[in-house]
Formats: C-alpha cells, structure tokens, sequence
C-alpha cells in the first residue's frame, strides 16, 4: 500500500457490497481486498454489526467494498438491526456478492439469504470461500448446485484466510466497475472516523480473550479522543454491558483480564496510528442499552421499532 497512486484519464467507480451467513468470511475477505485490516475478525458468530465499508484501487478502478453482518434469523432488537443493515447494503450495490462458506454448504441461513434475492429479484457474483477445506469433487458439485439457480452472473473459488484467488476475484470487480471519477481521495482505505474504528478494535480484543466468556450484550464507544503535543494520542473508551455481574467477567481477577485486553488494543492502535497510544478503559453498566436508539446510531445502526 505504499506504491504512489497516480490517477488514470479514464476512471471508473463502483459499489461492491458482500452477503453472506455468519462467519462466511466476509471480513476476512473485505480485509484482503483493501490490503489492510479494516474490518475486525474473530471466531465468534456475529462479530460485524454495522456495514464496514473499505476502498481500493485496482488499475483505472476505485472500488467501494460495503461488509455487511451477517444474515441469520434474528430473535433480538440488536440482531434484527444487524439483518436489516445486510439488506440494506445490498440495495444500492453496482455488484452484489455472495460469499459462501464451502465447508457449511447451503445451510438454513444460505438458503433464506437465496430465496431473499429471488424475491428481491437481485443478481449475485457468487464467491466460495475457505476451498482449502473441502474436496474438488465437492466443491465443483456445490458450485453447480448454486449455479443452477440461475441468479448468480460469475463463480468464484478463493480461500480468504491465504489470499488464495482473491487477486482475480479483485481484478474482475475492477473492470465491471461503471466509468465515473473516483469519490474518494486515492490514499484513503476506509469510511469511518478513526474513533469508530479504535473501538471496534478493543472489541475485537474483548472477543479474542474472553472468547465464549463474553457477554452477547456488549458494546465498545470511544468517549474522548485527545491528539497531544508531543505526537502521541490519548484515548479513553467505555465497555458498556447490560449487568452489574457482567463486570467482573470484563475486569478479570485484580483488573487482569482488562489490562491485558487493554494492552492487545493499544498495541494494534500504536501499529495502525503510527504513533504512541495512552489507552484508558472503563467498563460500566447500562442495562438497557439494546432499548436506546443513541447506541444503535453510535454503532451505525438504524433503531428497529420491535
């Protein structure tokens, strides 16, 4: 990402936004498209609960890459929000991709995600992912099981976690993309201020320690962002969870699961910065912070009535 970008005469321009089940691997692969980590990865089902949205160049093209959560079946406010945000940022897309995970096939969740575009009457790419995992014999039968559905325009194989076939599936995006200027400025990767960005980042951290220990119930805001003289950045961030007894699992006996977590974000915020870090954490109780419209707007949800 450090080669100079110099602007081609004759430009093109588009939206690509990704679909897919939970845990597809759609971040994993929005963060291999871009070059860089823009979206959090963690093992856990759900991780992305907003559109994420990243950019790159490719030739002539500026392609804009929308993540979306993923589609299931939602029981709950947050996760409804969540559904919603996905099928909103397929509406608008120049290309529409579906990212499939081989390994699962055409589960429950595939299969309503299908029968929403056949209602929807959208078209799709079609993107196996994680092809490292199953045999060819399978892989080919579940291409045409798809295939022969009749709504997707192109098939791709790529593994996202190795970067195996993601070049070509790149390349291709890039030259479907429609003539037009680029939008955004060439050195730019992502959409999202950069204290939206450090706080899905100690969330990712909370995921990856506490692992299934987490609270569902749990969200991350970045309170206060100071740029000091000396170059460095002081950032304070508050964990808000839904119970009191949630608080201990965060704090860790002696304040030693947060400072660890602490230190796993600050470490990645220093790297993506370029810059020293003092990153100050709270975690506090709001207990019905799923019922208030001001956390959905601060994740980049929009408020479900029920």
């Amino acid at each position: 990402m450090d080669k100079e970008i110099s602007t081609p005469e004759v430009t093109k321009c588009g939206y690509v936004t990704l679909i897919g089940a939970t845990n597809a691997g759609k971040s994993t692969l929005l963060n291999q498209l871009v070059g860089a980590k823009i979206a959090i990865v963690t093992p856990k089902v759900q991780t992305t609960r907003a559109r994420v949205t990243a950019i790159a160049i490719e030739d002539n093209a500026q392609i804009i890459f929308v993540d979306t959560p993923g589609i299931f079946t939602p029981s709950r406010r947050l996760e409804t929000a969540m559904v919603n945000a996905a099928w909103d940022g397929a509406k608008d897309a120049d290309i529409l991709a579906m990212v499939i995970d081989v390994k699962r096939g055409i589960s429950k969740d595939v299969e309503r995600i299908l029968e929403g575009l056949e209602k929807t009457g959208k078209r799709a790419h079609l993107v196996l992912n994680k092809i490292d995992l199953i045999k060819r014999d399978s892989l080919l039968g579940l291409a045409k099981e798809l295939t022969d559905r009749g709504m997707f325009d192109e098939v791709f194989m790529i593994s996202a976690l190795d970067g195996d076939g993601v070049a070509h599936l790149r390349s291709s995006l890039a030259k479907q993309m429609p003539e037009g200027p680029w939008l955004f400025p060439e050195d730019q990767l992502a959409i999202a201020p950069m204290r939206n960005l450090a706080a899905e980042i100690t969330r990712e951290k909370l995921f990856l320690r506490m692992n299934q220990e987490l609270p569902y119930s749990l969200t991350v805001e970045t309170e206060k962002w100071e740029d000091r003289k000396d170059g460095s950045v002081k950032i304070d961030q508050v964990i808000y969870v839904s119970r009191e007894n949630h608080k201990p699992m965060i704090l860790g006996k002696g304040g030693q699961a947060i400072k660890k977590i602490g230190e796993m974000a600050r470490e990645e915020l220093e790297e993506s910065l370029g810059t020293r870090v003092h990153l100050f954490l709270f975690v506090k109780v709001r207990e019905k912070w799923l019922d208030d419209p001001e956390r959905y707007r601060e994740m980049g949800l929009d408020f479900p009535k029920s």
